[in-house]
Parts: C-alpha cells; structure tokens; sequence
C-alpha cells in the first residue's frame, strides 16, 4: 500500500499546482500536477506526486515533470505522467516512462445508427461480441501468425491488418502514426516476447481494457462534431486495449536489460524503477526499436478487433458495412515515447517525449493531424468507467506550447484491483449495472468487480479540469449501453 504523501504544493492556477524544484535535491525542474483543487486530497493518498520529483532528476528533461488530472501510482513514472527529454543534452528513455502495456490505447468508431436502432437489439449485440472478440486472461486470437506474419505485423502494425483484408485505407489515415510507428526493429525483440505475441494479436485482453457500445449523450462543439460525424442519440463503439503480453515482455526484457546503463552512464536516479538510458546509447535505439515493434503490435490488434467488431454487427442487423457506418473516427496511444519537435530553450528540437498514461494532443493545422481535423485538432479519446460515460475532446495550441502536446488518457483509478474485489464482494454488479441501463459481459464475477465504476476518479471532472486547464477541448459525452470487459 502506498504512504499519502504530505510534500509541497504551490497553486499556479485553479488547474495547475507546482512541486518546487526545492523539494528534493537532483530534481532539475519542477514537477507540475495539472488538477482541480478538490481533487488534491485524493490524490494525495498514494505516492504519485513523488514519483513526478522523481521524474524531475532524468537527464536532458526539459521544462518540467508533468502529470494530468488521472494520475496514480505506477512503475517509476506515476500513471497519468508527461515528461521530456533534450537528446541533445544526453536526454534518456526510461521503459518507466512508457510502461508495461506498450501502447495501451483506444479508439472509437462512428456509426450510422441511433439508439432507438440499437437498444431493442443491446443484448443479443452483447452477447454476439462477447462471444466472437477474444477476451479474458491469456485469451488467444482466432487468428494464427506464422513467425513471419508476426515479423511483419512488427514493422506494418494496422497496414498489414488492412493489407489482408481487415480494413480501409481510410483507418489508417485516421490513426495516429497511421497504424505504425518508424524504427521498428524486431531484432530488438526476445524470443520470449515473439512467443508471448504469435496467438494474441486479436485478442482484447484483461484488466482494463473492453469494448463498449455507447450513445451520443451531449454534444459541446458542433462544428468539431459535426466533422467528426458526431451527432446527439447516434452510436459509437470504443475499443480500448494493447500490446498484450507481447509488450508486457519487451517492458520487463528491457528493465532488466537496462538495470547497468545508469551506473555505466553516469546517471544518478532516486529510484531504480527509474532505469533509463541515453537516447542515443546503443541501449537506447535497442529499446526504441523493441517498443516501436510493441507499439506496432497493439495498432495490429486493435485494427483486428475493430474487424471483429464490424463482422459481429452486420451480422446482428443484417446489414452491410456501408449502411452500418463503423468508420474509425481516431486512435490513439496512451503508453508511448516518441521522438518529436518541439519548442525547448527557445528553439525547435528533437525530445524524446514520454507519455505513460497520457495522451497526445496536437492543434489545429498541425502536420501530423489528419486532413479531415486540420480545422479543430487532433481527436483525443477519454474512456470512463462502464458505469459513467467517455469523451471525445480536441487538442489544442496551449497543450502545444505547455505539455508538448499532451493531455489526460482516462479517469485514473483511486484503488487497487485487489481493493475494488475486496469491496465488491457480496454484490451483483452485472445485475447494478443493468438497473442503470448498461449490459455487462466478462469472463466471471472478479473481471467486473476489479473494474467497477467505484475503482476509479470522476471522469467529468477529470475532462473539465484538462478543458479548463485548455490541454484540450470537450467535444462530446458517450455514454455506455453494453460493455465486454476481458
């Protein structure tokens, strides 16, 4: 169990506190904690603050150590964590600052139908995906991956999916890094980690990660919207999930790996959990080749699932994929580090940018911002839990010029799995949850209960606080209809 941590804060804004480059010895910059003031006693409870100190010591990190309104405790980095690296300046990645799931992340598709099309048939379009998406711990996809299809996967990601039929064009346009990172290297990968992966790509997992079906429940940007093909009562379909186990490896093999580069560097940490390396260290390229291959890896799967989805739904409406929609409005990553150009020392450079539970946030007019969203910014999607609802927001020139692009990835848990179990015993919630009009199905009892609605931080006040902070702008709620949880 974590201590509550009673360290300094300084209030900048109604949005924003301040831990003070005072605070610890070594710390190179401040850490500041983008969060609403009610908020902080909460937070205060577990040990994430020190971990944004913490973060404030790795060499070459550029302005501050960040954290988003999400935060929690994690590995080295807290979860909800932003931090920057100069390469120049012997700037480092740190696995910690990525973490286990290598691009955990979630994307949401638009549909064509509305609720009064969907709610009558919930059930029986529960039922079907639950039964057709591979979920659940240690699940294995439908499809099988020849050594070489999985080499190809690594450096493809969502482009191999499509290239075999399972997809448009148009999906990979509308994905971040367009389905696959540059400077995948699977030579980089373990054996292990190749074994871990070859049955899993199409697979959701456990833990977090679902699929749900959702309504449109307000729209607060109507030309945002309306771009999006957004509208009030429409249905939308968000799938959140990652590299599975294969990017559970590639994290613990390069940990390991890594445990000498700091003393071989010169690098002194506050926490080993901190293991980092230079970029530009052999060591370095090694982990970035291995992660790109990971990040590769959960857009295949997520782009497989995405199929899945489509088949399971023109099968219960009996209906064609053009008459049904299921277009990819974005997906995004929320467990990355990306080499980017950004503003720091008052010129343009290359940082090696951390996102671990965070997500990016690009502006208007922005290159990497598909041409359908040059006008309004990059998509961003926040899921909630099953029992609230999940956003879908814009980034902004602010997250641009403050967090190099980043905003919040979700509503942050408040407790451990174990606690959420502990607490639900006794309780139906597949029955609570169908008293509040949302369909739940999960592999047992201790799926949902490890993820229930009471695990997590308020997800509205999560997004207002990024939306007032300007890190990003609310477009529209959605609300849950039915959920498969793995």
């Amino acid at each position: 169990m974590q201590e509550p941590w009673e360290g300094p804060l300084e209030k900048v804004s109604d949005f924003c506190w301040r831990i003070p480059k005072s605070y610890k010895q070594g710390m190179l910059v401040p850490g500041l904690i983008y969060i609403a003031e009610d908020a902080v006693p909460q937070m205060r409870k577990d040990s994430a603050p020190e971990q944004v100190a913490n973060v404030a010591h790795l060499p070459g990190v550029v302005r501050a150590s960040y954290a988003m309104p999400d935060i929690h405790w994690g590995y080295g980095f807290p979860i909800g964590g932003v931090a920057a690296t100069d390469i120049d300046a012997g700037g480092v990645v740190s696995p910690g600052g990525v973490g286990y799931d290598i691009n955990c992340g979630v994307r949401v598709l638009r549909t064509r139908l509305s609720g009064s099309d969907v709610r009558p048939r919930i059930e029986t379009l529960i039922e079907a995906l639950f039964r057709d998406v591979p979920l659940g711990l240690g699940s294995k996809s439908s499809i099988t991956l020849s050594p070489a299809d999985e080499r190809a996967i690594l450096v493809q990601g969502a482009g191999w999916v499509v290239e075999k039929g399972m997809g448009t064009q148009d999906d990979l346009l509308h994905c971040e890094e367009r389905g696959a990172m540059k400077g995948a290297s699977p030579g980089a990968v373990s054996k292990k980690a190749m074994e871990r992966g070859r049955r899993q790509v199409g697979s959701l997992g456990s833990g977090n990660h679902f699929l749900e079906v959702q309504v449109v429940d307000q729209v607060y940007d109507r030309r945002a919207a309306q771009i999006m093909g957004l509208e009030e009562g429409g249905i939308t379909v968000m799938i959140h999930c990652g590299s599975r186990g294969f990017g559970h490896q590639v994290c613990q093999d390069y940990i390991e790996s890594l445990a000498g580069a700091p003393k071989k560097y010169g690098i002194d940490i506050p926490d080993r959990q901190l293991v980092c390396t230079p970029v530009r260290s052999p060591e370095g390229q090694s982990y970035l080749g291995a992660m790109a291959c990971a990040a590769n890896f959960a857009w295949a799967n997520r782009q497989m699932l995405t199929h899945f989805t489509r088949q399971v739904f023109q099968r219960v409406f009996d209906a064609g994929e053009d008459s049904l929609g299921l277009e990819l409005i974005y997906d995004v990553a929320h467990n990355i580090a990306k080499l980017e150009r950004h503003q720091a020392h008052g010129e343009t450079k290359t940082l090696c940018v951390h996102r671990k539970g965070a997500t990016r946030a690009f502006p208007p007019a922005h290159a990497e911002v598909p041409a359908r969203y040059k006008s309004v910014g990059q998509p961003i999607i926040i899921p909630g839990d099953m029992g609230t609802a999940s956003y879908i927001l814009v980034g902004t020139e602010t997250a641009m010029s403050e967090t190099f692009g980043s905003t919040c990835h979700g509503a942050g848990r408040t407790m451990s799995r174990h606690q959420a179990i502990r607490i639900s015993k006794g309780r139906n919630l597949r029955q609570e949850m169908q008293a509040q009009g949302v369909i739940v199905r999960a592999p047992g009892w201790q799926s949902i209960a490890e993820e229930a609605p009471y695990a997590y931080k308020d997800v509205d006040q999560v997004v207002n606080t990024v939306h007032g902070a300007g890190l990003s702008k609310k477009v529209a709620r959605l609300k849950p209809l039915g959920v498969i949880k793995g």
